[in-house]
């Protein structure tokens, strides 16, 4: 199997997997206004990377499973079921996603990168054009069954390679990557913000799925077109970021869309500045060190900001959120100087 060919079968795989996660995420915030419930969503995601369990290629058949059963809740049999049925199976079937995507992640791309001329550098952009293409075909489909069933189709090519890799020997690894402060920050962060992100499109910008998913496709967009560390340093990059959500809140809709672009270009470079610390002789596995570790700070962010905007609203929580990203960077400099 020549590169290009395992580049295309991961990249589909990962637009799969981004489109079930958004499609699930503006369907949550149309059966509930609840930012409470609305925050399990993502919290379920990030959830499996800090279990202790062997990482295996097998896990693959769960994601895959997950996304035919995020179809059938979708589909006229899921009629007779009440909303929180169907919320509760959603949730699950989110849960099950994340942690078929977290078993095999790893395993899968070391194995899409033995015996190949591929580099992991293409690889992780086969990750942001299949997590684009999904997220753009969230806004262009529009929810229901029919965003489902093309998630499903999507992450089929890579089935074959799971089965194979499933079958040989040698596939068991590392169950706990290492952890990372500075990881674990930046997840705090960001996690707040997209917890809630389908809420605040809906809500404050009385957005409907369009909008949304061209929101997630500018910020892929963005997130593409960083390929390797900037020379600035984090600080900067988490108060421009910070600018650019305050000046959001005044701008016209499609314009705070195009500056999703810009904060996917930030997030990204803050992104390769970290893997670059934590290993740079091996990405593959700095980049699971940095999922890891900015799953468990996204954790805590996720339900922190969620239990906050039930209580204050969603208007002062996206204020909150703003602050966060001003006081990332000095939060930042204290751990590096706990870490030296």
């Amino acid at each position: 199997m020549n590169g290009l060919l395992r580049q295309f079968r991961w990249g589909t795989a990962q637009a799969g997997i981004s489109l079930s996660l958004a499609s699930s995420a503006w369907l949550l915030s149309g059966l509930t206004a609840s930012p409470l419930i609305n925050s399990l969503l993502p919290a379920f995601t990030t959830l499996p990377a800090l279990l202790p369990l062997q990482r295996r290629a097998g896990g693959f058949l769960l994601a895959l499973m997950s996304a035919l059963l995020l179809l059938l809740l979708c589909s006229p049999v899921a009629e007779p079921l009440t909303s929180s049925l169907i919320i509760s199976g959603v949730l699950i079937s989110v849960l099950v996603l994340a942690l078929g995507q977290d078993l095999s992640q790893l395993p899968l791309q070391r194995q899409l990168l033995s015996n190949s001329r591929m580099s992991f550098g293409q690889l992780r952009r086969g990750s942001e054009l299949g997590a684009l293409a999904g997220f753009g075909l969230t806004g262009l489909l529009g929810v229901g069954w029919h965003q489902f069933m093309p998630a499903a189709l999507l992450l089929l090519p890579l089935l074959p390679m799971a089965i194979q890799a499933r079958r040989s020997s040698g596939q068991q690894l590392e169950s706990i990557p290492t952890f990372h402060a500075g990881a674990a920050l930046q997840g705090l962060v960001f996690s707040g913000l997209f917890a809630l992100l389908p809420l605040w499109v809906r809500s404050i910008s009385a957005g409907n799925c369009f909008n949304f998913g061209m929101v997630l496709m500018a910020f892929g967009i963005g997130r593409s077109l960083i390929a390797s560390p900037p020379r600035q340093s984090p600080w900067r990059l988490y108060v421009l970021i910070a600018v650019l959500l305050l000046a959001s809140q005044w701008l016209p809709g499609w314009i705070t869309t195009a500056l999703f672009i810009a904060i996917g270009a930030l997030a990204a470079g803050l992104d390769h500045l970290l893997v670059g610390r934590i290993a740079p002789q091996d990405q593959a596995f700095g980049w699971q060190v940095m999922r890891r570790s900015g799953a468990i700070g996204g954790l805590v962010g996720i339900l922190v900001m969620g239990s906050v905007a039930q209580v204050i609203g969603l208007n002062a929580a996206l204020l909150l959120q703003i602050a966060l990203f001003i006081a990332a960077p000095f939060l930042l400099q204290r751990l590096c100087t706990t870490e030296a």
